[in-house]
């Protein structure tokens, strides 16, 4: 039976199609495959974690130890200004009496250069040049070499009262200059204290957690600590199931599991796991969020909320709870994450 053959250009035609067919399928494909790349992440720029609340808190030291030289700077040229202010008073109770007494010894000698202006010599002195003898010329010139000394004696006190003040008004003057220029430098330095610190205010994570079931707690610094105490906190008054873990019954270890599972951290449900599982913490260094772990054997543990206080799943017949660490022998505490 003969077999159909397919004329030449039909047989072009189908390869043609056949082999821009398998290009748009090869596309798709590779579209398909670069969203998923995208979609897992594989395709993204690298991230960049973000810092940790002790990076922060490290950064934070690091940029107040180049700012505190600025702060007790900025404490020099205050109490410097304020022993100029007290300067600058003193100065001032000085110049009042100073002034006072220039201007009376200035009117003194304005008067008398008026008087002989207008009059001439006084007519006790014009009775004693026209009755002059010779016999008494030498007391004649005496009296009036005195009369001379004593109007000059009365310009030189007023020049040097004068001389004085403004002495003691170029010193405040001077003083002035210095204190405007410092109140400059204070209100600059201020305004730069101020913006470095509200920088660092703005850096430092949200630290206060406020729910119903527990006290405000101040201090939190980690997000992690925030969403494991709002989580374990929203659980208070649950009843305490032996082997539970949540959503609506816990025992202890259950308890501290579930809440920071709700901030992304993987606890194993055992003390002694969760113990080895976090980072070891004085209880002087400890903050909220903090595991805090009890007995020798580890046997217990509780999500520390600060100011000695925990929420825990304490026992049967006991539901979830906030109380004091103090109630057990503290064996100590572990941060996890």
């Amino acid at each position: 039976m003969p077999v159909a053959t397919m004329p030449p250009h039909r047989h072009d035609l189908f390869a043609s199609a056949r082999s821009g067919g398998l290009r748009r399928v090869a596309h798709r494909v590779l579209i398909l495959v670069a969203a998923a790349a995208v979609g897992a992440g594989l395709l993204t720029a690298p991230a960049h974690a973000a810092p940790t609340v002790d990076e922060i808190e490290a950064q934070i030291d690091k940029k107040w130890e180049q700012l505190e030289p600025t702060i007790e700077q900025y404490n020099k040229v205050r109490a410097q200004l304020k022993v100029n202010r007290q300067k600058s008073a003193n100065l001032q109770k000085k110049i009042e009496p100073l002034a006072l007494q220039s201007e009376l010894a200035l009117n003194r000698v304005g008067d008398l250069a008026s008087r002989y202006y207008i009059s001439g010599p006084s007519h006790d002195i014009g009775a004693l040049l026209v009755s002059a003898k010779p016999d008494t010329l030498t007391e004649q010139l005496t009296i009036l070499d005195r009369l001379a000394s004593q109007e000059r004696k009365e310009v030189e006190g007023v020049l040097a009262v004068r001389a004085k003040y403004d002495g003691e008004k170029q010193k405040l003057d001077a003083l002035i200059v210095t204190q405007t220029k410092q109140q400059n430098e204070l209100a600059a330095k201020k305004k730069q204290i101020d913006a470095e610190i509200k920088q660092l205010e703005a850096s430092m994570p949200k630290t206060t957690v406020k729910t119903a079931a527990c006290p405000t707690i101040n201090g939190v610094v980690s997000a992690a600590a925030r969403t494991a105490i709002k989580t374990a906190c929203g659980k208070v008054g649950k009843p305490y199931v032996w082997g539970a873990t949540g959503p609506n019954s816990f025992d202890c270890s259950g308890l501290t599991q579930y809440a920071y599972k709700a901030a992304g951290i993987y606890l194993t449900h055992h003390t002694g796991d969760q113990w080895n599982e976090g980072k070891a913490i004085s209880r002087g260094d400890a903050r909220p969020g903090d595991l805090v772990f009890f007995f020798s054997g580890l046997s217990h543990v509780g999500l520390y909320l600060g100011n000695n206080t925990m929420v825990h799943a304490p026992r049967a017949g006991k539901p979830v709870q906030v109380s004091s660490i103090n109630t057990m022998p503290v064996a100590g505490f572990r941060r996890p994450g």
